[in-house]
């Protein structure tokens, strides 16, 4: 039991930060390749900006901490017609980002001392999320190493012990940029119904799609599943912090009761935001988002010599023949003093010779020129 001036043991195995390196040399602005984000503004009357008291009484106000009424039943309304699964506004609860949503839900679900069986390469703050609550992240190699769903399902069947409580996946895939196929997501999801675990699907790139399609994994489980959904994503709301969960209504409340000690209630002007992209200009916004998100995320993979991302915002290329003797620290260390900023494979699991980069950070312009970079590097 830690006393002062010690802290939890949790803490010891966090990181406030997935990208730590050197500073950029001196007169130079950075690219900040390594941060899920987009360089467009949200979709025009859905800004902090467009609302104002008089339209909208109360909106400094806490709302219910499940969030705004309106917004869950439009949400219900979204999520029966896009999975085909009849879903009901109580089993919607509206989160501080997708982030603290899933942590809120591995907070419910998992007890210390339990372990959740991640998808690797994984979005890195997951892991995070199943430490802070004191339980074990298993990194699962899913996504850069097999082919086919029966050998999907055997990697996790390899790791799972009996400690598992839930599965972890995310499609469209940060970092790969992966679309994983129907096949796959059926399969896993049987075998988790056959050994009674939870699945947590993060799915907030569900908008981004540019071959194939987005398969939602609650229509194969919905007893068991819990979806991660983002506005940050879906409509470049990131510094909102506004996102929601999908899943069977007693399992909602549980979360629910984890989230109301945890933030309480979602921001209540980025709920309505939230709400007026889904009744206005959402869509739209997103269809030429995902246009421009393919174009870039091509581009950036052609100078990379790498396959065209099908869905999401990431690419995520092998970089040993920029190794030297000191490593990936070292490549990060260079490409840093020229100002590019990447996220190191480790941050995901096992990849000690990958690196993450987002192809939307920044502007098209910056995002090329550090690709430019980063692809010198690679003898591209």
């Amino acid at each position: 039991m830690p006393t002062h001036p010690h802290f939890a043991p949790a803490v010891q195995t966090l990181r406030s930060s997935v990208y730590a390196g050197a500073r950029p040399a001196a007169g130079l602005t950075p690219i900040p390749l390594h941060i899920g984000d987009t360089w467009m503004e949200p979709p025009a009357g859905c800004r902090m900006e467009d609302f104002r008291v008089a339209d909208h009484p109360g909106m400094h106000r806490y709302t219910a901490v499940a969030g705004l009424p309106a917004l869950r039943a439009r949400i219900a309304e979204l999520e029966s017609a896009r999975t085909g699964l009849e879903t009901a506004p109580e089993q919607v609860l509206i989160t501080a980002g997708a982030t603290a949503g899933l942590a809120a839900a591995v907070g419910a679900l998992v007890a210390p001392g339990e372990q959740v069986l991640l998808g690797a390469p994984h979005w890195p703050l997951i892991a995070g999320a199943v430490r802070a609550f004191n339980a074990e992240p298993v990194s699962v190699p899913l996504m850069t190493a097999v082919d086919s769903a029966e050998e999907a399902v055997a990697c996790f069947e390899r790791l799972r012990s009996k400690r598992t409580a839930a599965v972890y996946w995310n499609t469209p895939h940060n970092p790969t940029g992966r679309v994983m196929p129907r096949e796959w997501l059926a399969a896993l999801s049987d075998w988790a119904k056959s050994r009674d675990l939870w699945i947590l699907s993060d799915e907030v790139y569900e908008d981004y799609v540019y071959a194939g399609e987005h398969v939602p994994t609650r229509p194969l489980a919905p007893e068991l599943t819990i979806a991660a959904h983002s506005f940050s994503k879906a409509y470049g709301m990131t510094g909102n912090r506004c996102g929601y969960l999908v899943g069977p209504g007693r399992v909602i409340e549980a979360i629910e009761r984890i989230i109301t000690n945890l933030h309480y209630s979602a921001c209540t002007a980025s709920q309505l935001a939230a709400l007026k992209a889904l009744d206005g200009p959402g869509q739209d916004w997103a269809t030429r988002a995902c246009i421009r998100y393919s174009d870039l995320g091509r581009q950036a993979s052609e100078a990379l010599g790498l396959s065209a991302p099908e869905g999401s915002t990431f690419l995520f290329p092998e970089v040993s023949s920029a190794l030297d003797e000191r490593g990936l620290p070292g490549l990060l260390t260079d490409l840093t003093e020229q100002g590019v900023l990447v996220a190191p494979g480790p941050t995901f699991g096992p990849y000690p010779n990958h690196v993450r980069l987002c192809f939307t950070a920044a502007e098209p312009e910056q995002v090329r020129r550090g690709v430019e970079i980063l692809a010198k590097r690679l003898g591209v």
